[in-house]
């Protein structure tokens, strides 16, 4: 059975899904309806509140990396891609050919980019950091604004400053 919990953020409310296993989808909720497994109840689980508390440290700058167990579910490929994304600094961005290159597949770059666009798990696998070559911001499943907020808030903490970044454009939020 499917638990889950819709997480307040500075941006816009997460879908935080429990498999059981491990957590198996966390998304920015950006419209009225909610892409929830189809046998998923709200509760609150352990896992979840972890989840939440994990979340809750990154977006205030006292998290860089999270320890929450994963249940994901794809080819071999988007494993190895997921995988990857892990791999890539807080504060940092990578090139959809620097990811293809990392995965053994330095001409894959397109299929890197539509692994990329199917994670389920937002911000913990971090493919916000991934951007174009030339350095534009592109392919978000959540959006572009939402992606930039994130890079933002992430160069904001890697800057030094203490302070959190609290997003306020109301084309993200």
């Amino acid at each position: 059975m499917n638990h889950y919990l819709i997480h307040p953020t500075p941006i816009r409310p997460l879908l935080i899904v429990d498999s059981g296993r491990g957590i198996s989808q966390i998304d920015f909720i950006t419209d009225n309806s909610l892409p929830l497994p189809p046998d998923a109840i709200e509760r609150i689980t352990p896992l979840l509140q972890h989840t939440a508390t994990q979340l809750t440290e990154y977006f205030t700058g006292r998290r860089h990396s999270f320890d929450i167990p994963l249940d994901e579910h794809g080819t071999p490929f988007q494993l190895r891609v997921w995988a990857a994304l892990r791999l890539i600094p807080y504060g940092s961005t990578w090139s959809y050919k620097q990811l293809a290159s990392e995965v053994g597949s330095p001409k894959g770059f397109r299929a890197v980019g539509m692994a990329n666009h199917r994670n389920p798990i937002s911000i913990v696998t971090p493919c916000h950091r991934v951007i174009g070559a030339n350095g534009a911001l592109v392919g978000y499943a959540g959006g572009i604004g939402i992606k930039q907020a994130l890079l933002d808030l992430e160069k904001h903490i890697s800057s030094g400053l203490s302070q959190p970044l609290f997003i306020n454009d109301p084309e993200v939020v």
